[in-house]
């Protein structure tokens, strides 16, 4: 099979959705397939990205919704021939904008379908963009251009049953077929990277951690739509209750600043750290380290960090939603908390209790045997290929349902 992925996002740049992609790129092709990119110019700031005659990169432009997004701006006619050269049969979408349009454009052209993962909440994201501007747009304005800008896919891969639920619904897009395919880890990928008990004592030791400490980790983007700042005051009450507790937050974002002021005033310099951008190789060390993951998001699709901490034997505690629903059960390899001040009582009792932390650590690490790359890639193969028999008659949700339900 032919398959083009086309994404708002890609290497060398660093996100959950280039980690999707990147993921889902090599297990197709382990898998015999034959895939291509359409995608943004690289930033000229980063490093350098060699030519790849399967990516096509099109003019782009920063967004302004992050640190290292943008904006592409595709040729339509560039797009169709390198489709064309290709013989790409599908077109799967990572993105909803002008990328996304001119993946609808060329299937229309080319008479091939064009389906869509449907990654993210918007109705969570929007109001922290924008120059501010967002928090003054009404949600349904914002569920307006949503369904203006999904509403002619084929057909839709939900990464969750929380993703299926929004665009099932009656403001939404509920004639659109769609099947759930949870987002996966690549383990051996994960995993791949070795390091000694020196390593892990080393990176304890220059991050300030000591030896008897309970260390608590979030992992990802420090922004505000991940409710880090509600995180943080979370932590700052648990380390009031706690003198053996260190708070990690690994990654980069527009809040990072802030964050740090914040603990520099309330004199939590030497518990609360903040790593700055890491790089994903080195991403296992850092989960190697951790005692609990912790996570406040509410805006999560299916989260890949809470994969990815389930892979390193962590308990998790994080707010109760439905995004977490098929990785974290609660009191088996976690908590999820009804409250913020809930989280509060939850931590400290994996705080305190080390067999605990130990089992559920064990549990997480079970779980996340059901979210192999593998499994994903055969499951999306089989949703391809129910797709391919069908079009351009309609298919039906049953349809991709039991295409996805095959795969075991």
């Amino acid at each position: 099979m032919n398959i083009a992925l086309f994404s708002d996002s890609y290497l060398p740049t660093k996100s959950g959705i280039v980690t999707v992609v990147v993921q889902l790129k090599k297990i197709l092709t382990e898998l015999g397939h034959h895939v291509v990119i359409v995608t943004v110019s690289a930033n000229e700031k980063e490093e350098p990205v060699p030519e790849d005659p399967d990516v096509l990169r099109v003019y782009s432009i920063p967004a302004p919704v992050g640190d290292n997004q943008y904006i592409g701006f595709p040729h339509k006619k560039v797009v169709v021939e390198f489709l064309k050269k290709h013989k790409v049969q599908i077109i799967h979408s990572h993105t909803e904008f002008y990328i996304a349009h001119a993946a609808k454009q060329a299937g229309r052209i080319l008479h091939i379908p064009v389906i869509a993962t449907t990654h993210t909440m918007w109705e969570d994201f929007y109001k922290y963009y924008f120059f501010n501007v967002g928090k003054l747009v009404p949600v349904r304005v914002i569920r307006k251009i949503v369904q203006r800008l999904y509403k002619k896919f084929y057909a839709f891969i939900n990464v969750s049953d929380k993703a299926r639920m929004y665009f099932k619904s009656s403001f939404m897009l509920p004639n659109i077929p769609s099947a759930v395919i949870p987002n996966a880890v690549d383990t051996e990928a994960f995993l791949s990277h070795k390091f000694t008990e020196e390593d892990k004592i080393q990176l304890r030791q220059k991050l300030g951690i000591g030896e008897n400490d309970v260390t608590m980790l979030f992992t990802g983007r420090v922004v505000e739509e991940k409710r880090v700042i509600e995180l943080f005051e979370v932590i700052s009450r648990v380390l009031q209750k706690r003198q053996n507790v260190k708070m990690i937050f690994v990654g980069a974002g527009g809040a990072s600043y802030d964050l740090e002021k914040a603990t520099a005033r309330r004199n939590l310099k030497d518990k609360i750290i903040f790593t700055g951008f890491i790089d994903w190789k080195e991403l296992a060390l850092y989960y190697s380290i951790g005692d609990i993951f912790v996570t406040a998001s509410l805006s999560e699709m299916h989260s890949m960090t809470a994969l990815e901490a389930m892979l390193s034997h962590l308990p998790i505690v994080c707010r109760k939603d439905e995004s977490f629903f098929d990785t974290v059960f609660h009191g088996k390899n976690g908590f999820m908390a009804d409250t913020d001040e809930e989280m509060d009582d939850y931590i400290l009792r994996l705080v305190d209790d080390k067999n605990m932390r130990k089992q559920f650590g064990e549990e997480s690490f079970e779980i996340s045997k059901n979210f192999s790359i593998r499994t994903h890639g055969l499951r999306t193969v089989a949703f391809y290929e129910a797709v391919l028999k069908s079009y351009p008659w309609p298919i039906s949700d049953k349809q991709l349902e039991q295409a996805v339900a095959s795969v075991k």
